[in-house]
């Protein structure tokens, strides 16, 4: 009895190869791209600018004037969240057309196509590419947003759906980071290459076309959505291994049992439906935390810090990558943290901890010239900041919106989420620069609030999903979020809790 206890144990500890291998597949050519896109932009900024500069002047024989030219690279950078806005409506319908693993091969698509139209937009001299080029960028991370958690939330088994769901955070960090070194000055981040390094987009799109259908579609969508038992037990011992995959399957057919003639769920009607109306309201509220709670504040000021610190413009770049680094490192941690602290502890932690950094860094920036080593320790607050987020909002928010919802709701859900995601990052790349010169240093204590709020919602709200079917984590929202109330007949009836 003791070795299957520790052949258990074992199994709860380490994933498949299979599982694992499938989670990287996925991941390269999924949420990797919407980190990548977001910083290989930052690079090529002054080469683009010249390139519009001197394509206006050939093609109209005058100079381009600075206001033109701020919204024509404005229109460049902020088309990406239109078109992760149009993908994340359209993703979560591949989805349920297509199948999960079919959406993010289909999506690859959207990548190629945006790489082309990038990399031609120098020879050919239109400026015009790179703006379609970039609305079709972020209408693949817009789906692969949407996608590719579902995908991973739904192949994981219940005891390492947290630690696999963290591929999500983990492969957005590494996109960042690899944008960032690509776009160093000894890689392709040279006037004569910009294009290039734009175009280097259609890499990890090859890689997954190449690698991800040697993989199972997800085995939840093989038999809940299509009642395909013979492929949906193949994909489980495929990613499973023979041992692993009979819980599964007994966990998956319990599910399916349990919503015979449930049909999926529009995004609309998830809003009438008074028995998910608290899920709804916690993945609404983490979604737009995330791109709320300040971490785009901390990447405007860094440089700002890090001059302030003493380092050499021609060296921030190099001090930029220590940030992309830094995130990347605590995605990992909540990697193998997650299933065994839970997700209430490390997303709660992660906003305590924001908070916390918000006032240390407001009180650094307002006396920064008090003494020579506050600039410092402003660098440290950016750090700690960085680290905070990565451990939880970052890594954990994702998952969460896999584990609150059932089949019928989860890619209805995925839409909704992302949608306001999207609309999030949308809005405070609009609104932060008014914010920064209304408040200045003070904005902290704006996101000081919205992190304070967010961490106490989920301490009273949100219960621990660790270790947790989907089925028992829809009966612990319920017990948490509802009272019983025993009428005179000695039904219990069941009403929402106003006590929160």
């Amino acid at each position: 009895m003791k070795i299957s206890n520790g052949t258990r144990e074992s199994e709860k500890t380490f994933p498949h190869r299979s599982l694992l291998l499938a989670v990287c597949a996925a991941c390269i050519g999924g949420t990797f791209q919407y980190g990548y896109n977001v910083s290989v932009i930052n690079a090529p900024t002054m080469f683009v600018h010249n390139f519009i500069n001197q394509t206006w002047s050939d093609r109209y024989q005058s100079d381009i004037s600075d206001h033109v030219l701020t919204l024509l690279w404005s229109a460049i950078v902020s088309i990406f969240t239109v078109g992760g806005l149009i993908g994340v409506t359209i993703g979560g319908t591949m989805s349920m057309m297509l199948g999960r693993k079919g959406a993010l091969l289909a999506n690859n698509i959207f990548a190629i196509f945006a790489a082309l139209l990038m990399g031609l937009s120098y020879p050919t001299g239109y400026f015009e590419l790179l703006i379609a080029g970039r609305l079709f960028c972020g209408i693949n991370a817009g789906i692969g947003l949407c996608v590719q958690p579902l995908y991973l939330g739904e192949i994981a088994p219940t005891s390492l759906r947290g630690a696999m769901g963290t591929g999500t955070s983990i492969f957005i960090t590494g996109g960042i980071l690899s944008g960032q070194v690509i776009g160093l000055k000894e890689l392709l981040g040279r006037e004569e290459q910009w294009h290039l390094l734009l175009a280097t987009t259609c890499v990890p799109a090859i890689m997954q076309l190449l690698i991800l259908p040697w993989f199972p579609e997800s085995p939840r969508y093989l038999l809940i959505d299509k009642g395909d038992d013979a492929r949906c037990k193949k994909a489980l011992a495929q990613l499973h291994g023979a041992a692993g995959c009979i819980s599964e399957w007994e966990e998956i057919e319990k599910e399916r049992n349990n919503f015979v003639g449930f049909k999926a769920k529009k995004p609309w009607e998830l809003f009438y439906d008074p028995t998910i109306r608290w899920q709804l309201l916690t993945i609404l509220l983490l979604n737009a935390a995330q791109q709320l709670n300040g971490i785009n504040a901390i990447y405007f000021y860094a440089d700002y810090l890090f001059k302030q610190a003493g380092i050499p413009s021609e060296k921030i770049p190099y001090v930029t990558i220590g940030t992309g680094a830094c995130e990347c490192v605590t995605a990992l941690t909540c990697g193998l943290l997650i299933d065994r602290l839970g997700r209430k502890v490390l997303i709660a932690g992660g906003y305590t901890l924001m908070s916390i950094c918000c006032v240390l860094i407001t009180l650094t920036l307002t006396f920064q010239e008090a003494n020579p080593i506050v600039p410092y320790l402003s660098m440290a607050c950016v750090f700690a900041f960085i680290l905070s987020f990565g451990l939880g909002p970052g890594g954990v928010t994702n998952i969460l919106t896999a584990e609150l919802f059932t089949q019928s709701t989860r890619p209805a859900a995925y839409i909704i989420s992302g949608s306001l995601n999207w609309f999030s990052f949308f809005f405070i790349g609009l609104a932060f620069p008014f914010i920064v010169i209304g408040l200045q240093q003070y904005c902290f204590l704006v996101f000081l609030v919205i992190c304070a709020l967010v961490a106490t919602y989920i301490c009273l709200a949100v219960p621990e999903t660790k270790n947790k079917t989907f089925l028992e984590i829809e009966n612990a929202f319920q017990s948490n979020n509802h009272k019983k109330v025993n009428g005179v007949d000695g039904a219990g009836a069941i009403l929402l809790s106003t006590s929160i």
